[in-house]
């Protein structure tokens, strides 16, 4: 298929490559333009701005950070639905309010293009494998359309509902995730500030009740300060349990657990932890981090 990927981050990049690597004709397009040289010397067209990106695609896909970002690529002169042809199948894969989401579909049909919102789970490791997993909202038709280019990118696209289903049920997953993380946290530093063996404590949670999927991933990093190499930056968590935030609101639903995990995503960003992993906490031993802690500092 001729697809479009507008985004190369930490995620879009990985895309990119299996698209190219299932035979794909591929544009990509990327704010910062260093970031595409290496899909262009595999063979991928690079675009200026998205609208030219765009023009030939069957299938658009953008991978972006947050709503600000979603709308720039997407809206205005130089956006991509002023350069997507009629019948063109959008197929957002970020991680978005549920508002801005409706309001990308809506914009959509008005041009006779279809919206996906497709957001997904996995981290870098599962985009450059190719084995992500797609949450997906909108026309069931739209996805059969995509679905060659999706399967590029991913092991499995969940169709869930019309528009909004797919972001809606991402928010959910990442504010579980957030939570547990948050907790996680918590629990091991008063382990540690107990004095407890920490070689005995981490094998009983990791194999026990507590040890979900994402707890096993973070708790060997949690508890040896191990940030280093970012998986899933902090600041985008944050981002998410705002919008998860929003969507309860709408929806009348209490989440006061959601709402505390956030506030200490949000003291971690305030203490320099914006680009460092979700996971990150100040790796001081005593009782308590000052506000200039750092990633890896010893406060």
């Amino acid at each position: 298929m001729r697809v479009a990927l507008l985004g190369l981050g930490v995620m879009g990049a990985g895309m990119a490559g299996n698209l190219l690597k299932h035979g794909h004709t591929l544009t990509v397009y990327n704010r910062t333009t260093t970031k595409a040289a290496p899909l262009a010397a595999q063979g991928a067209h690079v675009a200026s701005i998205p609208r030219e990106a765009a023009e030939s695609a069957e299938v658009i896909i953008a991978m972006v950070g947050d709503d600000r970002a979603s709308r720039a690529i997407w809206l205005g002169d130089d956006g991509a639905l002023a350069g997507a042809r009629s019948g063109t199948v959008l197929v957002e894969c970020s991680t978005l309010s549920l508002g801005w989401v409706r309001e990308l579909g809506i914009a959509a049909a008005e041009r006779d293009l279809t919206l996906l919102d497709s957001p997904v789970t996995g981290s870098k490791d599962a985009a450059e494998a190719g084995e992500l997993r797609l949450f997906v909202g909108g026309e069931a038709a739209a996805l059969e359309r995509a679905r060659p280019a999706l399967e590029a990118i991913s092991r499995e696209a969940i169709y869930l509902g019309p528009t909004g289903s797919g972001a809606l049920m991402k928010l959910v997953n990442n504010m579980l995730g957030a939570t547990q993380v948050a907790v996680l946290a918590e629990g091991l530093l008063l382990a540690e500030r107990g004095g407890l063996d920490m070689e005995k404590v981490l094998p009983l949670l990791l194999n026990g009740t507590p040890g979900s999927p994402i707890v096993r991933s973070k708790a060997v990093r949690i508890a040896n300060r191990d940030y280093g190499k970012t998986q899933f930056a902090l600041r985008w968590m944050h981002k998410d349990t705002t919008y998860a935030l929003l969507a309860a609101d709408e929806y009348g639903v209490p989440v006061p657990t959601l709402a505390a995990a956030r506030e200490v995503y949000q003291l971690a960003r305030n203490r320099g932890f914006d680009d460092a992993d979700q996971a990150s906490r100040c790796s001081s031993r005593t009782t308590s981090c000052p506000s200039s802690c750092t990633p890896g500092s010893s406060c």
